[in-house]
Parts: structure tokens; C-alpha cells; sequence
């Protein structure tokens, strides 16, 4: 009873820190995010005071919040937009991870470390966090923007193709050889298919089923299902988030739409305790040896996802102010780059590559959604409609006779 009575002491506290902390953040023009984060470091390992009875509770709730942001983003499109825009931006994937996977692995041959590690970092550096930026375009009002389903076409991409990644790094820092990891790896492959299809092909008949008259059994069957989907695919060694974003696809019609208003709370509750989870798992004193390997990598490889942002949005038929949100929304790292370092961690690969991913992490997902803003001041404003009408071809108009 008396540990019970911890956990609601810290979790209350903590909830009500977060909610100050965002009205503050907002007061001034910026997102929540790095101020969630911020709180976490202070509370977490190594901090000024830790909590002890809320971790377990605080863990479960973050995977839970990356979980509701990747299905809310799922119900913003259909099925068939899904396609069409996987189809419009595969170049743009390939794109990204050679922009941003190879200069990951040349980082780590560069410390000296062997290849093992090369591939994690690899990892790290190339994908995007999927949850970071569905809360940044939420913050900044961004969801209807045209570049928006470009951004979620990387982001979808990014998320399948760790679908195949994590198992097959999986099989190769636990030494399994060729077989093993190609056996993890169609498994992975054959899973998202088939979730594919059904959330193609009998999306409509699922949403059939979900009453939107009421409210709390449209709640329930939601949440369930999309919890349900996420533990099977995460237990098949696919990521959870990928199946969350298919149950969102799957969905559609009023049943999308009322989801989508009913969910909006338990979102935003959630998804404050993933990033402050993110924080807490993290021991500030392990992160200064490293912080200037970090900073570097950060830099350069922010600069390269601005540049694929540029270019998948350049693609798509998107002027310069819309190609740069897209770059600079790209920006930051998170849940994926975590757990791809817990694996390499748990494999006894490098000790030093944990509090460099951490410190890495860190940058990119406090420093981007600030980024992010850019594009909303006026003098950044002016500078590309400046540069837009320099690139404006002149039309000559001929002298009358």
C-alpha cells in the first residue's frame, strides 16, 4: 500500500510538472518537447532526484505514447494514399539512407571501432523519430500542411525498412550467422505484407465493425486494437510503432474521424510520458566524454536529413518554404536510434556507443523541433522569398515596336 502511495505521489507531481512546463514552453513560442526531455535528465539516473516507485509505470507509459502517435498519424491518411505515396517517395528512401546510414557507419570506422558497430551506428544516424516530429507538426499546426504527407512518406519508409533492419542487426550481434538472420528477416518481411494487405484490402470491413455512436466503445476498440497489433508485431520482431501507423491506415471513413478527436487526450498524456522516459534512462554523467564525437555527428547529419527533406519534397512538386520545413522537421532522432543502441549495448558491442547515442539523441531531439520553427519567423520568411524570386526565371517582355 505505502509503495502505491509513492506512485501516485510521483506520478502525479511528475504529471503536473509537465503540464507547467508545457504552458511555459508555449508562453514563449516553443515546443514541450525538450523541456519533457530536460525534466527527465533532472529526475532520472544521476539526476537530482530520481523517482523510484514510477519507473516501471513511467516505462510502460511511454511505449504506450509512441504507440498512440504512430496510429494518429495512420488515421490522417487512407490506404491507398499510403501507396500512392510509398510508391512517390521510394527514391526519396533510398535517398535517406545513403544521406544519412553511411555517414553513421564511416563515424565508426573513423573512432576505430570494427564493423559490428559501424552497422548499429548506421542505424542511429539514418532514421528519423517518428514520434518527436508527429508532435512538432501537431505543435506547429502543421498536419494540413501540403509537405506533410512527404514528411510522413520518409518517416513511413524509414519505420518499414527497421521492420527488416532490427532483426537482421538483432541476429548479427547475437552471433547467429547467415541462416539465423535471414530467417528473422523473412519473418519481418512476411509480417508487414500481410498487415499490409489486410489494411489495404479489408480496411473498410474493419472499420465496419467500430461503432462511432458511442464513444466509449469506440474508445475501447481503438485503443485495443491498436495495442493488440503493436504487441503482435513487436513480438514477431517488427516494430510496434510500424503496426500502430497500419491499424491507423486500416482505419477510415467517420470511424477515422472520430477516432482521431477521441484519441487527440490520451495522446498528448502519453506521449509527454515517452519523452520524459526518454530523459530518465538517460545518466548525464556518462554523456560529457563523448559530447564533442556527438555534436559533431549531430551536425553533420541534421545537415543531411535537411537535404533529403529538400529533395523528397522537391520531388513532389513542393516550392522552396515547403521544402525546407520538410528538411528541418526531419531533423531529430529518437526511439528507434534508442533501441537500436540498447541491442548493440546488450551484445557487449563498444562500450562507448551507448552514451554517444544517448548524447547524439539528445542534441538532435532538442535542437530540432526549435529548428522547426524556423520556418515561421519573418525574416526567415523573407530570406527564401528572396531566394525563391533570385532562382525565378525572368520573363522577357519584348519591346514594342
Amino acid at each position: 500500500m505505502h509503495s502505491t502511495t509513492i506512485l501516485l505521489i510521483e506520478v502525479g507531481a511528475l504529471l503536473f510538472a509537465l503540464g507547467m512546463l508545457g504552458r511555459i514552453g508555449r508562453r514563449f513560442g516553443l515546443s514541450p518537447i525538450p523541456l519533457y526531455l530536460l525534466a527527465g535528465l533532472a529526475f532520472g539516473h544521476g539526476g537530482f532526484l530520481p523517482l523510484s516507485a514510477s519507473q516501471e509505470f513511467i516505462e510502460v507509459g511511454a511505449e504506450i505514447g509512441v504507440i498512440l502517435l504512430l496510429v494518429m498519424l495512420g488515421l490522417e491518411y487512407s490506404a491507398s494514399e499510403l501507396v500512392g505515396n510509398l510508391r512517390s517517395a521510394a527514391p526519396a528512401g533510398v535517398v535517406d539512407a545513403l544521406l544519412n546510414a553511411v555517414p553513421g557507419a564511416a563515424f565508426a570506422f573513423l573512432l576505430g571501432w570494427g564493423w559490428e558497430a559501424a552497422l548499429v551506428l548506421a542505424g542511429i544516424t539514418w532514421v528519423s523519430s517518428s514520434g518527436v516530429i508527429a508532435k512538432v507538426l501537431g505543435d506547429l499546426g502543421r498536419i494540413g500542411n501540403r509537405e506533410t504527407p512527404v514528411i510522413l512518406s520518409v518517416l513511413v519508409i524509414e519505420d518499414l525498412a527497421m521492420a527488416f533492419y532490427l532483426p537482421l542487426v538483432t541476429a548479427v550481434l547475437a552471433g547467429v550467422g547467415l541462416v539465423g538472420g535471414l530467417k528473422a528477416l523473412a519473418v519481418a518481411v512476411l509480417t508487414v505484407v500481410a498487415v499490409l494487405v489486410v489494411a489495404i484490402r479489408y480496411g473498410h470491413a474493419i472499420s465496419g465493425f467500430i461503432s462511432v455512436k458511442d464513444a466509449e466503445a469506440l474508445l475501447l476498440s481503438v485503443l485495443g486494437l491498436t495495442l493488440f497489433v503493436a504487441g503482435v508485431a513487436a513480438e514477431l520482431k517488427v516494430s510496434a510503432a510500424v503496426g500502430a501507423f497500419l491499424v491507423g491506415i486500416a482505419l477510415s471513413g467517420p470511424v477515422a474521424h472520430h477516432a482521431t478527436q477521441i484519441l487527440s487526450p490520451l495522446r498528448d498524456l502519453f506521449a509527454a510520458v515517452f519523452f520524459v522516459f526518454f530523459g530518465l534512462s538517460t545518466d548525464p554523467a556518462a554523456m560529457p566524454p563523448v559530447l564533442l564525437s556527438a555534436l559533431g555527428l549531430a551536425v553533420l547529419t541534421m545537415l543531411t536529413k535537411v537535404l533529403t527533406g529538400m529533395i523528397a519534397a522537391r520531388r513532389a512538386g513542393i516550392a522552396l518554404p515547403g521544402q525546407v520545413r520538410t528538411g528541418l522537421a526531419l531533423m531529430p532522432r529518437g526511439e528507434f536510434s534508442i533501441v537500436i543502441a540498447g541491442l548493440a549495448v546488450a551484445s557487449g558491442v563498444e562500450p562507448e556507443l551507448a552514451p554517444l547515442a544517448t548524447a547524439y539523441v539528445l542534441i538532435t531531439v532538442v535542437t530540432g523541433p526549435m529548428l522547426a520553427r524556423l520556418s515561421d519567423y519573418a525574416w526567415f520568411k523573407a530570406m527564401i522569398r528572396k531566394r525563391t524570386a533570385v532562382r525565378r526565371p525572368v520573363e522577357v517582355v519584348p519591346a514594342a515596336e
